[in-house]
C-alpha cells in the first residue's frame, strides 16, 4: 500500500493513525499540496479531486477520501462494528463529521491560518458560532459516553477525532466542551495513537502556494 498525504491535514493523519494502530505496512508518499503537487496530470489519475489522502491499494488502483479510506481499512476488524445498527451509526457520526466538523470547523481553522479569512470578520464570527455549536453536539453526545459508537473506541472515533482535535485553532473555546476533552484523551491514549500531525508551513498562506485553496476566494 502507498499514502499520499499531506502533513498537516487532519484528514489524512486519521488514516494514519489507523494504519498504525492496524499495524499495517505501507509507503507514504508526502504530497504538498501548496507546492502545486496535486496539480500534476499524474496525480489528477490518482485523484480527479485533487485532494489529500489518496490510498494506493495495490499498484494502480486508487481509493480517495479519507472517509472510504477508513471505511476500507477497517473492513473486517475490531474497528467496525459487525451489528448492523452500530455500523450504521458509525456512518452516521463519519457523515456529522465529513458534513460539519470537516466542512465548518475545518474550513474556518484553514481560511483563518492561511490568512485567507480575517478571524475578526463578519463572516468569520458567524462560522465560529457554527463551530461552536457543531463542538456542542459532540459534547451532549459525550455526555453519558466514552465514545462514540457502541460503548467502545472505533473508526467513528478516529474520523472524528481528525478535526476535533483542532477545533481551538478555530476558535472555539474548548474549555466549554469537558466531555469532548476528556475523549481526546482517552483517543491519544489508545494503543498506537500517532501524534504526528504537523503545523502549516509557510507556502499555505495566501499568496505563498499554488494549489486548488488558491482558486478560493473568501470575502472577509
Amino acid at each position: 500500500m502507498r499514502l499520499y498525504d499531506y502533513g498537516p491535514s487532519p484528514n489524512c493523519h486519521k488514516v494514519r493513525i489507523l494504519l498504525a494502530q492496524l499495524g499495517q505496512d505501507y509507503e507514504r508518499v508526502p504530497i504538498d499540496i501548496f507546492g502545486g503537487d496535486t496539480l500534476t496530470p499524474d496525480f489528477l489519475e490518482k485523484n480527479s479531486g485533487l485532494t489529500t489522502p489518496v490510498l494506493e491499494v495495490e499498484p494502480g488502483v486508487y481509493l480517495p477520501e479519507s472517509g472510504a479510506i477508513l471505511l476500507y481499512l477497517a473492513e473486517g476488524t475490531e474497528f467496525l462494528p459487525d451489528d448492523r445498527l452500530e455500523r450504521a451509526q458509525v456512518h452516521r457520526w463519519m457523515m456529522y463529521e465529513q458534513a460539519r466538523l470537516f466542512a465548518i470547523v475545518g474550513a474556518l481553522r484553514f481560511f483563518v491560518l492561511s490568512g485567507r479569512l480575517d478571524p475578526e470578520s463578519a463572516q468569520a464570527r458567524q462560522q465560529l458560532r457554527f463551530s461552536t455549536a457543531i463542538v456542542g453536539q459532540a459534547e451532549g453526545h459525550l455526555a453519558s459516553r466514552d465514545f462514540f459508537v457502541a460503548d467502545r473506541y472505533t473508526v467513528a472515533d478516529i474520523a472524528l477525532y481528525g478535526y476535533l482535535q483542532v477545533a481551538h485553532e478555530a476558535g472555539v473555546e474548548m474549555e466549554s466542551f469537558p466531555n469532548v476533552a476528556a475523549w481526546l484523551d482517552r483517543v491519544r491514549e489508545q494503543p498506537g495513537h500517532v501524534a504526528d500531525l504537523e503545523p502549516y508551513p509557510e507556502n499555505a498562506r495566501v499568496g505563498e502556494g499554488q494549489s486548488i485553496y488558491d482558486l478560493v476566494t473568501v470575502d472577509s
